[in-house]
This record gives structure tokens, sequence and C-alpha cells, in this order.
């Protein structure tokens, strides 16, 4: 569909038809005077233009020939007269009189045709009044068949209905597809901007840029001082045009329920020698620089942006249960520094729209997760209800993050990145405060909680179907993303209520840096922290690549084929003699051994085998990998290896 045409670009000579925004009424726009002027069977009578130059954008509505001085009060605005001037009156009075009646009942213009009642021109009187009154008057010089200008003119104005009527009928096609297709915001502004030829904006309640699409224009002058700008442009009505912003605005909702603006630019780059008057217009004021309240879109540009939050409404309708705009839109933005899909100052100057600024300020990605993935090993008494799914554990967790950045006056780009975590990319105040600042954030989580002892709920960070509700989560090990308040839990028969089931999460933070171009390097070291972390059972309220260890290290080089390697090398005839007798596990063997210092009668102890047994186990391993389990090098290489292993099979 990129390929297709654009409906209406503003400069072109194409006829269009609008409807005025502002009383309701639908005013078409026809051909002007200048294009009719234009026109192959005009310009064969040689035309000249004597007065009124000014008012050559008037709307032509219909052509009226005549031949009588009285012919105004038989007109209705909007006609352009033509004559030959033979039933004209001759004096001076009668001439000013009969250009004063045709500018007060509004006709588009007067064509004279000379020969038969004037040789070389029209009257001197004649064209001064024309030109006070701001009436274009001119002259054919040549004989013209006045009916061959009649058919060209009406041939117009036929064309531009059925012209209208195949571009509002791509329109709702276009349109229509998009909903089947579940299109997302941004392909939806996408093709609003690409139909209309015009730049684009969906913006929340907030004034912050969903999406945008600048047809071509700098996106940096359309989004700058964004929401200073929008909030002065309160046209009247739920679809209406502000003639003084040049911005055709309609609210975005469904149910009563309005979430946003979507704003078309017309038109666009400020062509206003374009812009058509309505008819009856006394003067052509966009002329002047400034649109008029009589110029109004064309119609097909009002359906358009109608058609377009219609289709904005019903996917979000459809989405309700999934992620919010906001978060769908700073998902796709670290998405795209993730895997570099989208330059680097297309995302900053998204971002920016969002209230999020990312250039120049010091970055620091962190990632926060689940120890354990899905619900795996909770239980359930029976009669209770189920555990909260993964899924919704994940929103509820991205929920608490995003509160948490909010109280910790944090400005990040956040959301879920995978099925397992949530990321954040942290704007700094500065370097200096890197420390203080992720402590706050680290804090703010731990308090995003429902606590079982206090009931206290989370505020402000409304689910996108409109619950309101905000699971908290403390950060540490061992804590938890608490489910409902108390008072919402079931209660078992004498014993109060059931309490929520716990989550233990990880937070994990990579190293800070300079640019935004650097900023994926922090997030996936991010990433590879909170990965390592997962067998980590300290209680660190933040992980940083320090404290990772030489397990968090083989971790994060567990797709290595060299450690791999290393690790088929080191215990791999130890791996296939468990394989083949499975009631052994002798790698269970070598881990007590290891995990206790090398000391025997602790490590029989930890494997529950009396201390023959273990002594006779120790010397099948030796034998079989081939090494002396009393050299201090040798246990070394095959604890590393050990912990190489466990991080190969950790997902």
């Amino acid at each position: 569909m990129s390929g297709r045409p654009a409906l209406h670009r503003p400069g072109t000579a194409a006829v269009v038809s609008a409807r005025s925004v502002t009383d309701g009424s639908v005013t078409p726009v026809f051909p002007t005077v200048r294009e009719v002027l234009a026109l192959d069977p005009v310009r064969h009578g040689a035309p000249r233009l004597v007065a009124g130059e000014a008012g050559l954008d008037r709307p032509v509505r219909w052509v009226h020939v005549a031949e009588v001085p009285d012919i105004a009060s038989l007109l209705g605005g909007g006609e352009l007269v033509l004559t030959t001037g033979i039933g004209l009156p001759a004096d001076d009075a009668g001439l000013r009189a009969f250009i004063g009646d045709l500018a007060d009942v509004g006709v588009s213009g007067l064509v004279v045709e000379l020969g038969r009642r004037y040789l070389d021109g029209v009257p001197r009187v004649m064209a001064a009044a024309a030109e006070r009154r701001g009436l274009p008057l001119a002259e054919l010089r040549r004989a013209t068949p006045f009916v061959r200008i009649t058919e060209a003119v009406h041939g117009l104005i036929v064309d531009a209905q059925l012209t209208e009527l195949r571009a509002t009928e791509e329109i709702h096609q276009r349109f229509t597809e998009l909903s089947v297709e579940g299109a997302g915001p941004g392909e939806v502004v996408r093709q609003a901007a690409e139909l209309s030829g015009c730049p684009v904006v969906l913006e929340n309640l907030s004034r912050q840029v969903l999406a945008y699409d600048p047809a071509g224009e700098s996106a940096e002058l359309l989004l700058d001082g964004w929401e200073q700008h929008s909030r002065r442009i309160r046209p009247a009505g739920r679809t209406a045009y502000d003639a003084d912003s040049g911005w055709l605005v309609t609210e975005v909702g469904a149910r009563g329920q309005d979430w946003g603006r979507l704003l078309l630019r017309w038109p666009a780059g400020g062509d206003l020698a374009t812009v058509r008057p309505r008819r009856g217009a006394a003067a052509p004021e966009a002329l002047l620089g400034r649109p008029s309240p009589q110029f109004v879109p064309p119609t097909r540009l009002t359906i358009l942006v109608e058609r377009a939050a219609s289709t904005l409404a019903l996917g979000r309708l459809i989405r309700r249960d999934a992620e919010g705009l906001e978060r769908q839109m700073h998902r796709t933005l670290l998405t795209a520094l993730l895997d570099h899909s989208w330059p680097v100052d297309e995302v900053a100057l998204r971002a920016k729209a969002l209230g999020v600024t990312l250039e120049r300020r010091p970055l620091v990605g962190v990632m926060i997760r689940f120890r354990v993935d899905g619900a795996a090993g909770e239980s359930t008494p029976a009669g209770e209800p189920g555990p909260p799914t993964a899924p919704a554990r994940l929103r509820d967790l991205a929920e608490a993050v995003e509160h948490a950045l909010r109280e910790a006056r944090l400005a990040a780009l956040s959301s879920a990145v995978d099925d397992h975590a949530v990321g954040a990319l942290v704007a700094l105040p500065d370097a200096a405060s890197e420390e203080k600042a992720l402590a706050a954030f680290a804090a703010a989580l731990r308090r995003a909680r429902l606590d079982g002892s206090t009931g206290a709920r989370v505020e402000g960070a409304a689910r996108p179907d409109g619950a309101g509700r905000v699971d908290g989560v403390r950060s540490e090990a061992g804590s938890r993303i608490d489910g409902p308040s108390r008072g919402d839990l079931p209660r078992q028969a004498g014993r109060g209520p059931v309490p929520a089931p716990t989550y233990p999460v990880i937070i994990a933070a990579g190293s800070c840096v300079g640019s935004l171009r650097e900023a994926r390097r922090s997030l996936i070291e991010a990433r590879q922290i909170a990965d390592a972390a997962r067998r980590d059972r300290r209680d660190l309220s933040i992980f940083r690549l320090p404290q990772v260890g030489l397990a968090g290290l083989l971790h994060l080089l567990r797709d290595e084929p060299r450690v791999q390697t290393f690790v088929e090398r080191e215990l791999g005839p130890l791996l296939g003699y468990d394989a083949q007798h499975p009631r052994e596990q002798l790698l269970d063997t070598l881990r007590a051994y290891l995990e206790q210092g090398r000391n025997k009668s602790a490590a029989a102890a930890a494997a529950h085998l009396s201390r023959p047994a273990f002594y006779e186990r120790l010397a099948r391993i030796g034998r079989i990998l081939d090494v002396d389990l009393d050299s201090v090098d040798a246990c070394l290489s095959l604890h590393v290896a050990l912990l190489a292993l466990d991080a190969v099979r950790t997902p």
C-alpha cells in the first residue's frame, strides 16, 4: 500500500470539495477563477485580467451567461458571469451600479467578450469599480463560444465529485484493512500521512506524542515545543479545524472515554496560497499570509482523520488487556536500541516527544526480572484462585517499575523487553548522581507493593483497561510482587485472608554511559548481569557487574564456544559415565567434594554417604577423569568447569 498516491497535496490545481467544520455546513470548493482562466476554451479567447487580481482564488460554482443589467437578482453567489456587454448600461453610474450589484451578491468574477459592445476594451469606469470591489474582471479579446467554457467548467465540477467519491472510498478501504490487520498506532498514523500528504501527530491527553509522521517535512521542527504548541490548539467540536494554527483535530476514544487527539496540519508546509475560500468570502485573507476561518480543509481530510481516529480507538479496545500506548512506544524504542532497528537520532527524537530527554545525559541500563520464570512450582490450595499468569505478573512488574521511576523522579524509557524482564534506560541528571539515583529507584521499587501488614495501595499508574490497580514489587532476594490488597484476598474459613504468592525479583544495572549511542552496551550488560544473578542468593538491592562473581562471569560467557569446549574437556568423561549409570551420579559427588573445600569427611556427610563409600567414589572419579583430586590446581579447574556447566544449563 505504500506506493499509492496521496489523495491531496496543497499546491496542486486539483479540484476538491471540503466541509466547514466550524458550523457543520457542507460547502463545496470548486475551481477558482484563476483555474478557469487557464482552461483551453478560455485561453482561446486571449483573456486579459483588467481588475480584481486579489479575487482570482475565489471558487466558481457555476458559469452563467447574461446580457441584461439586472441579472444580479437572479444569482445566488459564486457564479462566473459571461457577457458580450450588449445589454449593459451606457452611462458611468449604471456601470458602477452593475458592478456593485454583482459584487454584493457574491459572484466570483465577470468575463466580457470584446467586439460587439466594446471594441478595444471595457470602459475604465467599469474596471475601476471592479478593482475597488475586488471583483475579478477579464476581457476576451477574441470571439469565443460561451458554451465551450460552460461545458469545460461544469465538466471539472462533475469530475471533482467523482474524484471525491473515489478518494472517500479509498480512505474507508484503507482503514478497514488496517482495522482487520490490527495495525498499531504508528502504522495508522503513517497511512494517514501518506493518504493526506500532510504531517499527522497522535498525542495523549497530556499532550505527549505517541506517534507521528512528518510527511517528508522536518520532524525536529514539527515536534519542537510540541506540548506548549498543542495546548494552544483548541478548536470547538469533536472534529474541528483550528484556522489560526492550521491543524485539523479530532478526539480519539470510544465508549465515551477519550484518551488522545489526532492532529493533521493543513495546508502542509504552510502553503496558504492554495487554501480555498468558502463561497461568498469578501476577500481571500489567506493570500495575506494568515488563514481565515472561512478557509477550511477538504472534506476528504475530515473523513480521513475521523476514520483514522476510529481505527485507533478500535485497536485500543482490542488491546485493552495489553500494554498502554505509551508503554508500547517505550518498548518499541528500547527494542530499537537493543536490535539496532532504528537510527539513534530517531530514537532520541521519539523519546523526547514522549517527554524523555536522552540526549546529552548520562544513561544507565537497568533490568528487573524474576528469579524463576513463569509460575512453576507454585501450588494452589483446592478451591483457591491460582497464581497470576506469567504475562500478568510481567505486566504488574512493568507497572510497578514505571511507578517507582516516577516516585524517584527519574526520566526513563521503561517496558517489558522480553517474556521475563522489564528494562529501563534511565537518564541521570549528571554522572555523579548515578549511585544515588539507582538507590532511590530500588527503594521506590521496594515501596511499590501491597504490603500484607499495612494494606498500602500504590496509586497513579492505571492499567490500560482502566482497572487502576498496580501490584507492588519488592526488589530484594526473597522479596515479592504481591497480589490484591488485603480486602481483595479470598478468606479461608476461620483463618483470615489467604496470603499473596511471592515472586523474588532481581534488579541489575549496567555501566553508566555518556551518550545514547552507547546505551545498547549498558542495556545488554544489565540483562546479562540479571541473568547471572539468578544463581546468586545474596540479599542485594542492585546487582552490578562487580557483584556477579565467577559464577556470574561464566554465565555471561555461557554461549562462548571456548567455555563449552572447556566444560567438555574437563567433565565430558564423567558426564558420559553418569549417563550410562544414572543411579550413581558421580557428578554430584564431585560437586559436594569441591563445595566443601576438599574436606572429605564434610563432603561425605553432605552427600549422605559413608566415608568409605565416598572415598571409593572419589577414587573412581579420579580414574574416569584421569586427575589427582588431591591437587589444588586440578580441583580448581574442575570447580570452574562445574560452575560453567551450571551456567550453560541455566536458561
